[in-house]
């Protein structure tokens, strides 16, 4: 492959991500931490499983400790594509935000409805995964904990606000590159068209030259 095609196909790839080949993928992120009262709040949690070719069920419980509790309190349960919610604070304000119409669960998120102060506290979500191999059964466990401030409005720190800077320069000026790079192959690729269209122009003449000369010498000899 030239360095052109390579530069080409790099532009391709960088200008048209490859959505459909990273659809199944799993990236464990973690969750916002600074919710607005009066608004609704996702609490993700993300637990990939390892073993992706393995079938797998899955089920998510979340805890919640509020600022002024001592110990945690069952606040939610999913199983078998039924979810529950147990802690009385959270009825008709809390449902399901994760994987979806499967069992083998990966995203066990949740989401609040109308936020208030006393939903701020350190939340504790817990996978109970089986993983089943064809001759037995494994059992795995993952925890995440995250500690919720709710505010009565959104803000963002001086390094989230420099990173997405940064992040929007990086973009333009690689694609900026990658614009240079291609307008240096186009113009490599023409020259080289034309240097091959002169060289075939000047073999030709020389062809029909040499085929003049050979005819005229004929006639003198007869």
């Amino acid at each position: 492959m030239t360095e052109c095609n390579k530069i080409i196909l790099l532009t391709a790839t960088t200008l048209f991500p490859l959505a459909s080949l990273c659809h199944g993928a799993c990236v464990e992120v973690d969750s916002d931490t600074e919710a607005v009262a009066n608004q609704g709040f996702k609490l993700g949690c993300i637990s990939c499983k390892m073993r992706g070719e393995v079938p797998a069920t899955a089920a998510v419980n979340w805890y919640f400790k509020a600022s002024d509790d001592d110990e945690f309190s069952h606040l939610y349960s999913y199983e078998d594509l039924i979810g529950d919610v147990i802690d009385p604070r959270f009825y008709e304000r809390l449902d399901w935000n994760g994987s979806k119409q499967t069992k083998d669960l990966q995203d066990g998120s949740i989401y609040i409805l109308n936020v208030t102060y006393n939903d701020t506290g350190t939340y504790q979500c817990r996978f109970n995964r089986v993983l089943m191999y064809p001759n037995y059964e494994f059992q795995t466990n993952a925890s995440k904990t995250i500690i919720i401030n709710v505010v009565p409005r959104l803000t963002r720190g001086m390094a989230s606000i420099f990173s997405e800077v940064m992040m929007y320069v990086s973009i333009i000026g690689l694609q900026f590159w990658l614009v240079v790079e291609m307008v240096y192959c186009y113009r490599k690729i023409a020259a080289a068209g034309e240097e091959a269209l002169r060289e075939s122009a000047a073999e030709y003449l020389a062809i029909a030259s040499e085929s003049k000369d050979n005819c005229a010498g004929v006639q003198v000899a007869e």
